[in-house]
């Protein structure tokens, strides 16, 4: 018998190996460096999702300092680091010490890529868990990610934002948190909802820097929170969080709280504790959180239960999405303080914008192109009013 040039090849069996675990693996992917190549990290992260793994992916060019913080802010079990040769030796023990900084120097570090087995002790001794050459099987990345898990410990340590995600970690999971833990409901309250594809990401990630860079020049701002929604596997119970890479954390540091979890459907059951704990984080050197931006899993019509969660709803439609009598129909759209046309530079935006207009009455249609910066400050102005 032959076999085709074109066969694909063994598919990774799709199934739940962290059933049994205290709870699911909270593993951050991240590649260090200059390495522009995502294939292969693309292809680990499914797999990992494929074994019931919640993996949160924070894209390429990551510094070993915007990785801690991705770390600690997502509350992980392990980081599993991508990397190219020539810099290992030296983003590797940064990454380390940059757990220590932030506050999480419990956080474990996988590595693996291309490289060496002459510099794997060199690698071990400045604080690397495990490392993964080339030719490792997905299965034993994967079981390595689970062997990883262990009780979560109500009390972190004494910095206050990775208390912070230890506490939206437990809540979450509708475990006690610590006694004493502050709660205040922050200033604003945004809710961005919308189709998947329409850009919800993207936009939310530069509504953020956007907050961060004006808040440069009003402390009276305070600090802007992220909690982003993405949906749960309902074979696997895995998720892949891929949100956060689109914030530049290389540059905003620690101006933006960044938080990804995995829900089934519209199951918002500890959001209101998660927003009050986070408004109720108090660190010594930096101002309050007074904006929170919750992003929802791509909704679709019937959708709505944001709205009773937060002050403002913003809800993003894209060009060629529908016509009129999808614009009437009851549901998604009624919900919107806001309507934001992203995509704008797409073919059909005059129609949108039309039908928009048509429904919308006294409410905000504001026009963005997320990816090019187009119209966030409007949108930004129009959301802080309320």
């Amino acid at each position: 018998m032959t076999t085709s040039l074109n066969a694909p090849t063994t598919e990774f069996e799709k199934k739940d190996r962290c059933a049994g675990l205290d709870h699911r693996p909270r593993v951050l992917l991240g590649k260090m460096g200059l390495d522009g190549h995502d294939r292969g990290v693309k292809v680990i992260a499914r797999a990992l999702r494929d074994s019931g793994v919640h993996v949160i992916y924070s894209g390429l060019w990551q510094t070993p300092k915007s990785l801690a913080i991705s770390a600690r802010d997502e509350d992980c079990d392990v980081i599993a680091a991508s990397m190219m040769s020539n810099s290992h030796l030296v983003l590797g023990p940064r990454l380390v010490n940059g757990l220590k900084e932030v506050g999480r120097g419990d956080i474990p570090v996988h590595m693996g890529g291309i490289l060496p087995e002459k510099d794997i002790p060199a690698l071990m001794e400045s604080g690397i868990r495990k490392i993964f050459t080339t030719g490792v099987s997905l299965l034993e990345i994967v079981n390595a990610a689970a062997s990883e898990v262990k009780p979560l410990a109500a009390e972190i340590g004494s910095h206050p934002t990775a208390q912070l995600a230890r506490d939206i970690t437990l809540l979450h999971m509708n475990k006690g948190i610590r006694r004493g833990a502050k709660k205040r409901r922050p200033k604003r309250v945004i809710g961005v909802t919308g189709s998947p594809g329409a850009g919800k990401s993207t936009l939310v990630a530069a509504l953020a820097s956007e907050h961060a860079r004006r808040s440069e020049e009003d402390a009276s701002l305070g600090r802007v929170a992220v909690v982003a929604f993405d949906p749960q596997s309902p074979i696997t119970n895995g998720a892949l969080l891929g949100d956060r890479l689109r914030v530049d954390f290389n540059r905003l540091d620690e101006r933006v709280f960044y938080r990804s979890l995995a829900i089934s459907g519209e199951d918002y059951h500890a959001l209101d504790e998660i927003i009050e704990l986070i408004g109720g984080c108090e660190h010594p050197d930096l101002p309050a959180f007074d904006t929170v931006f919750v992003e929802t899993v791509g909704a679709g019509q019937n959708e709505t239960r944001i709205r009773t969660h937060v002050d403002t709803t913003a809800v993003v439609l894209v060009p060629g999405m529908g016509d009129a009598i999808q614009m009437d129909k009851a549901g998604i759209l009624e919900i919107a303080d806001v309507f934001v046309c992203n995509k704008a530079d797409h073919p059909g935006q005059n129609e949108l914008m039309r039908d928009l207009r048509d429904i919308a009455g006294k409410r905000r249609v504001i026009e963005t192109v997320a990816t090019q910066g187009q119209g966030i400050d409007t949108l930004y102005e129009a959301l802080m009013r309320g």
